[in-house]
């Protein structure tokens, strides 16, 4: 390097100017459209289709858990694509697929239609979801990271109170086809702006944000085959990929259970209550996430939810239920951070884009099955108490597992 070269300058992340924060506000946008039209859409498509079509729920949700699976397997990759075309370039082209899906989905007339519109859907969740949010911002913060990412995050819960039951209201006065087209359009107005006008060559950082920038000397494939042999992302990984199982399964059963012990409405203010108190949580860890034990805090999180789902299963008053469900959600936003800032605090920064790409990846294939295999349990038990003891299991095993460290500290080859 030129000695005349100016280096890296150290920036004031706590500062309210820093334009880190713009960035945070283009990912919360980003995540509002990108978990309500490919996570909470999922739920509004089964039902219009087999409305419309009078196709099985089986094949409807088939459709659906291939699109969870394929988005996996695209998940993994974002780290590469961020290096390759830049973080403007990938959420560009993420809203674009997404909006573009979002569109066809009400015009599908053939099952195969169904597939190959999951399939750009996949495409579009991938640059939207969570492992290009904290790609993005992991090169604009380095110490605020943890906050950086619980406040975008919030969007993808923003995006189950708001963004479904305008949706669902759309599709109510405009009909299936002409409210998906008008939310696809609608997400390219306000997104595509904002992502051309804010999202511009990522700052020079010191710390781990600078790492991100440059070329990793080793492969991708590399990393990913050293992390595989790694003891400390493994019981990360690993537990992370257990509680999302129990808890995504949970949530999707949740107004199946509660309507014949409190009712449908009361069912749907419990519900609203555990995603409302997802954002409490997350913006109030967010002020301590950077300086806390993750691993503790994420074994008291899991054990938090093992609470409230004891609770769930013995309790028929209807105070307590809404409650309990308050407590499980206040832990539900942190789940899905915690996993990111695990990685930067343990492992060499220049693997951070795929690391957490990685689990991200994990995470994603395992809780695709949740929900079906909460329902076939139910089938199987006549009730929902042996699933949510399942899920009791699972969250146990998880508090244990991440407690374990294994040897790996900031390890580099």
């Amino acid at each position: 390097m030129d000695a005349s070269s100016p280096g890296p300058i150290v920036i004031d992340e706590s500062s309210a100017r820093y334009e880190g924060w713009r960035i945070v506000v283009v990912c919360f946008l980003v995540a509002t459209f990108g978990w309500g039209f490919g996570f909470y859409g999922q739920s509004v498509y089964l039902a219009e289709l087999h409305q419309l079509r009078g196709w099985p729920t089986s094949l409807i949700s088939t459709a659906t858990t291939f699109f969870y699976l394929f988005g996996a397997v695209l998940v993994a990759f974002i780290s590469e694509a961020m290096r390759s075309f830049g973080p403007r370039n990938c959420l560009l082209g993420g809203v674009v697929a997404m909006a573009a899906a979002a569109a066809l989905i009400g015009e599908v007339t053939a099952p195969w239609q169904l597939y190959a519109v999951n399939a750009l859907l996949a495409f579009g969740w991938a640059g939207t979801s969570l492992g290009a949010i904290t790609n993005t911002l992991g090169l604009w913060f380095d110490k605020k990271r943890g906050m950086a990412i619980s406040l975008a995050l919030n969007g993808a819960s923003f995006g189950g109170i708001v963004g479904v039951p305008l949706l669902v209201a759309a599709i109510g006065r405009f009909g299936f086809p002409g409210a998906m087209m008008t939310a696809a359009a609608t997400m390219l107005v306000l997104i595509i702006p904002v992502i051309l006008i804010f999202v511009g060559r990522p700052p020079a950082l010191d710390g781990i944000a600078a790492e991100l920038t440059t070329a990793d000397p080793r492969s991708a494939s590399r990393i990913r085959a050293q992390a595989f042999r790694d003891v400390a992302f493994l019981t990360v990984s690993i537990a992370f990929a257990l509680v999302l199982f129990a808890q995504v399964g949970f949530i999707v059963h949740l107004i199946s259970f509660l309507d014949p012990i409190i009712g449908r409405e009361r069912a749907a203010i419990a519900v609203a209550m555990l995603t409302a108190m997802a954002i409490v949580g997350r913006v109030l860890f967010s002020t301590v996430i950077d300086r806390l034990n993750q691993r503790l805090a994420s074994a008291i999180s899991f054990a938090s939810q093992v609470v409230a789902l004891a609770i769930i299963i013995h309790s028929r008053n209807e105070m307590v239920l809404i409650a309990a469900c308050a407590l499980f959600g206040f832990s539900v936003g942190n789940l899905i951070t915690l996993p990111a800032l695990i990685v930067q605090r343990e492992f060499d920064p220049r693997s951070f884009g795929v690391l957490i790409s990685l689990i991200t990846a994990i995470n994603q294939i395992t809780y695709a099955f949740g929900p079906g295999v909460i329902g076939l349990l139910r089938d199987a038990s006549g009730s929902y108490t042996l699933p949510f003891y399942v899920c009791i299991g699972l969250e146990l095993t998880a508090a244990v597992l991440i407690m374990i460290r294994g040897s790996s500290q900031k390890t580099s080859s």
